[in-house]
């Protein structure tokens, strides 16, 4: 067999969403045979002229799959995919990656539950948006054996870098460090282009000018141009921060860690998602900012 035959395994991918699509995408272009499926029929609709194998059910997507990845929206989601039919329907040894953002104890009953049933179990969280996904340049946490990673390893190259830091679960402890200091930064930027404004500062020019400095950073850069831009399209969702975060207090809370500033963002998120009846949770993350205006009473939007 070819070295690229072994590089290549059949794959299968579960959720084509904001995420999932454009990942799909960069396995079809790295040559992977990749069989999808989705709730909504949309995005695996338009993946199949790309050459993707469309399923009509997650247990018929995994049949013939050595390697199944799994971009869900949260926990309760993804145990009811993978222990409602998926696990069972699932060739003996199948590498599951589930790359969703979910709590690390559940990643670690489903590491479990994959064990039980003579099947290998990795959580992969990523972060770096849907940017990062249509780039291939997502940041990929890996939780589980150094082996299986090792042997996923060109599948996830196709979709970022990859480190691993730890058994089961690790990849999605270290996911919600990156969720603190994502949400935290978000609101630091936040406040600093309000209070920019409000001092009769340019905030683009301000931004421009900290950029180079310790202030600099990819949250100042990314999502502070679209705090300018008032580009509020849902890259990351206030939904999903918010779940994060509350992943993130649960965790603390057991381990006796003490997070106050973690504490006060999820408040402002959680806020700022009840308005307008709560027609702006799906809004992107970066529209913090709104919230933060409306409390030093500016008006900035039309």
């Amino acid at each position: 067999m070819t070295e690229s035959a072994f590089a290549r395994p059949p794959l299968a991918l579960i959720g084509t969403g904001l995420m999932g699509r454009p990942m799909a995408e960069n396995l079809l272009r790295a040559g992977y045979d990749l069989t999808v499926h989705n709730r909504s029929p949309e995005n695996p609709s338009a993946l199949a002229e790309h050459g993707a194998k469309v399923a009509q059910s997650p247990a018929e997507a995994v049949r013939d799959a050595e390697i199944v990845i799994t971009m869900l929206p949260n926990g309760g989601v993804v145990g009811e995919v993978l222990l409602g039919g998926v696990f069972a329907a699932a060739r003996p040894n199948t590498l599951f990656i589930d790359m969703s953002s979910i709590h690390p104890a559940i990643a670690r009953d489903l590491g479990a539950a994959a064990a039980q049933a003579g099947l290998r179990f990795l959580d992969a969280p990523v972060s770096g948006g849907t940017l990062g996904a249509q780039r291939g340049e997502l940041a990929i946490m890996v939780g589980g054996p150094q082996d299986c990673m090792q042997e996923a390893g060109s599948v996830l190259a196709a979709l970022g870098t990859a480190v691993n830091v730890g058994p089961i679960g690790s990849g999605q402890l270290a996911k919600l460090v990156n969720q603190i200091i994502v949400a935290v930064t978000i609101g630091a930027v936040a406040e600093g282009l309000t209070l920019a404004r409000a001092g009769g500062a340019d905030p683009a020019r301000v931004r421009e000018a900290i950029l180079g400095g310790f202030a600099g950073s990819r949250i100042l850069s990314v999502h502070g141009e679209r705090m300018l831009r008032r580009d509020f399209a849902p890259g990351g969702t206030i939904t999903n921060q918010i779940k994060d975060l509350d992943a993130v207090l649960d965790v603390a809370q057991h381990l006796g860690a003490d997070l106050p500033l973690t504490r006060r963002a999820r408040e402002l998120f959680a806020d700022y998602a009840a308005g307008d009846g709560g027609a702006r949770a799906e809004d992107d993350h970066s529209a913090l900012i709104r919230h933060i205006e409306a409390l030093s009473h500016l008006s900035v939007d039309s």
